[in-house]
């Protein structure tokens, strides 16, 4: 008899076809034959395999894809289970997600109703099991017709998020609350609406016979540098009282090693057991930019009667974590503190890589995550509107140093207050902690993004508490607080202790309201939503966290070419339109208004979506550069997002196919560890020194005016004294002590951090908006070594906003550095990765600058 638990997948050999009955079998007969499947999967993916939908992404086919969502549909599998597996004591069906109602059913027996994508679901199943071949079934609903006749004899409505573009589910009558379902497939400001249903992540049987070890976990009561105390904590399912041995082994980041046994008794059922350890001198994670990310692994192996009945490995990081909340002269603070060093975040939101999460490979997950890093980020917030990711994510977080702010899933809609959706939400979370708390990227978990502020602000909560009786209103903000201020925090606190809890992003944790500048985290939108107030507006508002804020842009063109015609390149183009979904398509107006504000009206198409690109990465860069200035009273940027989850215009700084946008080049400059900002405003320039690094030191700034054909105006040199995780002033400038009688349009002050001479930070300020700017032709050559390894590009006149492209030849190839300036006379050497020929990147390469952009210019 086998001792350890066996573990068989069940993820091959699936049919799919539309429910028997279903509405829609008539406009598609195909899709009511049985067709081939894959698990894990969605009907929409599977649907694209056989054919029978078009892609999604591709001009205006999201409409055509609509019907698949609100259909409901049958899996079925066959599988063989041996008299091995039938003779364990127990026979266990897990599914590890199900996408959202589902009805299960093994040999004709109904085994499971599930209603909830981000829980796991285990069934004991060996009494429907019998040897030889066995069927799976599993029927799939469509969650809008599941709910919608309910929700429209509802006296009200709960206030969603976005209304459906395509008629499905009245104006204001939105089921997506009401589900425990990844809010974004109902549609989002940035993305489609793509209602999936499916057999989503893992299928197994898993049979044992004394004892199932349910859950391993490092918990850490007290991490050091002088020690950790640990606990290893086994949750036991034990088939009946008796003795068992746990024998612990790990092995530190140096490659040394230690262990432990410890005899333990066990009763029949379920068994929580908690061993001490405790290791001296600790080797501890470190975010990245302040020490390694170190990882220990440890092994568990559960004996009884001296065999081999369970095992488990963990990796996991030793660390602290506490978010600082301290009155002081601004309010009180938010800033993160780990290992007790406290740490200025530096990052952006991060949403779900597809439509499809059977679609994002690991490969995906850790190209994106590497662009984080090297564009200097330090952490990212996983938004509340998606799912929870696969390991892997947060796998390669650790390794990276990337924090993790992670949210629960809620995304801005009023959750119901009833108690049944609130149990159902609270098992969800103990499964979502208990999978990741060994994680120590994840420094935070929040409660929901924009619950709170949607409530308290938005239209939606306004009318409902405007027309609804005021006992209704209370039961609605109780139910809000018990869930977010009770449930999810007690979860939190009891199975990951040392892991803060954040109510909502934004929040006060209910000190005060929600988003304001003096008390927690902030959201602010008067840029480019809300009021749409130019970029500078920035420098009005200095938040103790802003854990969003952003700009949007138009992807690459490459990117743009592979979802639409040539004749869709146009800003009226309804295709266009259907690929901007801010403001229901209206987003590419405003967008246009914001490049033509700052920069003037666009040469072509081509020159719009390079200037969105500046548009965005400049404005981004003002606010992030403003909030690093302002630490302490700041302590964290994290911008509107890093990435794509489709091939749009949106807030993005890495598109769709992973290509960096102008803003994930400057980001990775004013996210740079060390960082000389320059902010001029209402004819003054403050500079400030801004350093992560945990020990000062000496350097001089360097203060240089020119004029943007070269010829010196005035410079300046003094010492400078660069604090410790901080930000020094270090200047402060007027207008006239600057330019020293030179043109305003035709000159550019270079501050400069030195080291010896050498250069640490370099920041250029320039004294009108760049469609102002007297730019003279650069004179850009760029010369690409032989081997397309290395790229030189030089200007004899400054270059502003230098672009270098390989357009078709390799639309991937990456760039050490891309949208630069260059002063006068300067010249630098890029590396270029790239899987092009040389010589084809040779044919294609282009370069161009802020010159000869516009309409007005030659």
């Amino acid at each position: 008899m086998a001792s350890t638990l066996a573990t068989q997948s069940l993820d091959g050999g699936w049919q799919f076809r539309l429910a028997p009955g279903d509405k829609h079998a008539a406009d598609h007969p195909a899709a009511a034959q049985w067709l081939p499947a894959t698990v894990p999967g969605t009907a929409q993916t599977d649907l694209l395999a056989a054919k029978l939908v078009p892609d999604p992404y591709w001009r205006d086919n999201e409409a055509k894809i609509q019907w698949v969502g609100l259909s409901d549909w049958q899996y079925r599998s066959t599988f063989t289970v041996d008299a091995a597996t039938l003779a364990r004591r127990h026979v266990e069906l897990v599914f590890d997600g199900l996408d959202t109602y589902a009805d299960v059913s093994l040999n004709g027996h109904k085994l499971l109703a599930a209603d909830n994508m981000f829980r796991r679901w285990r069934v004991p199943a060996k009494a429907w099991l019998h040897a030889g071949t066995n069927t799976l079934e599993v029927t799939l609903h469509s969650p809008i017709a599941r709910l919608q006749p309910w929700l429209l004899q509802q006296p009200y409505a709960l206030p969603g998020e976005f209304d459906s573009a395509f008629g499905d589910e009245p104006e204001g009558k939105q089921t997506a609350n009401y589900v425990r379902k990844a809010a974004w497939q109902y549609g989002w400001d940035w993305g489609p609406r793509i209602v999936t249903e499916g057999i989503w992540k893992d299928v197994k049987l898993e049979s044992w016979d004394a004892l199932r070890l349910a859950d391993f976990h490092i918990a850490q009561p007290k991490v050091t540098a002088d020690a950790a105390d640990l606990q290893a904590q086994l949750d036991i399912h034990a088939a009946a009282a008796g003795t068992a041995r746990v024998a612990l082994r790990w092995r530190a980041p140096d490659g040394s090693t230690q262990s432990q046994d410890s005899d333990i008794a066990l009763k029949a059922g379920d068994n929580h057991v908690a061993l001490p350890l405790h290791i001296a001198h600790p080797q501890r994670w470190w975010p990245v930019g302040y020490g390694t990310p170190n990882l220990y692994d440890f092994h568990v192996d559960v004996d009884m009667g001296g065999r081999l009945v369970a095992s488990a490995d963990r990796s996991t990081g030793l660390r602290s974590v506490e978010l600082l909340r301290q009155k002081d002269r601004w309010g009180k603070s938010f800033a993160f503190v780990v290992n007790g060093v406290p740490i200025f975040a530096k990052g952006a939101d991060v949403i779900p890589q597809d439509m499809f999460p059977n679609r994002v490979t690991p490969a995906r997950i850790d190209a994106m995550l590497q662009s984080a890093r090297d564009a200097n980020m330090n952490m990212l917030r996983i938004w509340g509107g998606g799912y929870y990711f696969d390991d892997a994510f947060y796998a390669e977080a650790d390794k990276l140093g990337l924090m993790v702010w992670q949210d629960f899933m809620f995304g801005g809609a009023i959750p119901p207050y009833d108690k049944a959706f609130r149990d159902n939400t609270r098992i969800e979370a103990i499964q979502q902690v208990d999978r990741l708390r060994d994680h120590p990227s994840i420094v935070l978990w929040a409660g929901n993004n924009e619950v709170e502020t949607a409530w308290e602000s938005w239209g939606g909560g306004a009318h409902l508490k405007a027309t609804q009786p005021r006992a209704e209103v209370q039961r609605i903000e109780q139910g809000m607080r018990e869930l977010f201020d009770h449930t999810l925090r007690d979860v939190v606190a009891t199975q990951s202790p040392g892991v803060p809890y954040w109510p909502s992003t934004p929040s006060s944790d209910y000190d005060s309201k929600a988003n304001v500048l003096d008390d927690g985290d902030y959201h602010y939108w008067d840029v480019w939503s809300g009021k749409a107030l130019p970029p500078t507006a920035y420098l009005d508002v200095t938040p103790r966290f802003q854990s969003e804020y952003g700009l949007q842009s138009f992807p690459s063109l490459a990117t743009l070419r592979s979802v639409l015609e040539p004749s869709d390149l146009d800003i009226d183009s309804p295709m266009l339109r259907a690929h901007q979904k801010f403001d229901k398509g209206r987003g590419n107006q405003r967008l246009l208004m914001y490049v033509e504000r700052g920069y003037g009206k666009p040469r072509d198409f081509a020159a719009l979506v390079y200037l969105s690109q500046v548009m965005q990465a400049e404005g981004i860069q003002l606010a992030a550069e403003h909030l690093r200035a302002s630490r302490p009273q700041s302590m964290g940027s994290l911008y509107w997002q890093l990435n794509d989850v489709w091939p749009g215009a949106t807030w993005a700084s890495i598109d769709y196919y992973g290509r960096w946008k102008a803003l994930q080049y400057h980001a990775k400059r004013f996210y740079a560890p060390l960082r000389v900002v320059a902010i001029r405003r209402n004819g003054q320039t403050q500079v400030s020194l801004v350093s992560d690094r945990t020990a000062p030191f000496d350097a001089e700034l360097r203060v240089r005016v020119l004029d943007m054909d070269g010829n010196p105006l005035w410079e300046h040199t003094q010492p400078a004294h660069v604090a410790a995780l901080a930000s020094t002033p270090a200047g402060d400038y007027a207008d006239a002590q600057l330019l020293h009688g030179g043109d305003p349009r035709h000159t550019v002050a270079v501050f400069e951090l030195l080291d010896h001479g050498r250069p640490l930070s370099r920041h250029l300020v320039y004294f009108e908006d760049a469609k102002n700017l007297a730019l003279p032709d650069p004179g850009l050559q760029a010369t690409l070594s032989a081997d397309g390894r290395s790229l030189t590009v030089s200007a004899r006149h400054l270059a502003r906003e230098v672009w270098v492209d390989f357009g078709e030849a390799d639309p991937d190839a990456r760039l050490s550095d891309n949208a630069f300036d260059l002063l006068p006379g300067g010249s630098v050497t890029l590396r270029v990765e790239s899987t092009a020929a040389a010589a084809a990147l040779r044919r294609a390469l282009t370069v161009r600058s802020l010159y000869g952009a516009t309409a007005s210019t030659p």
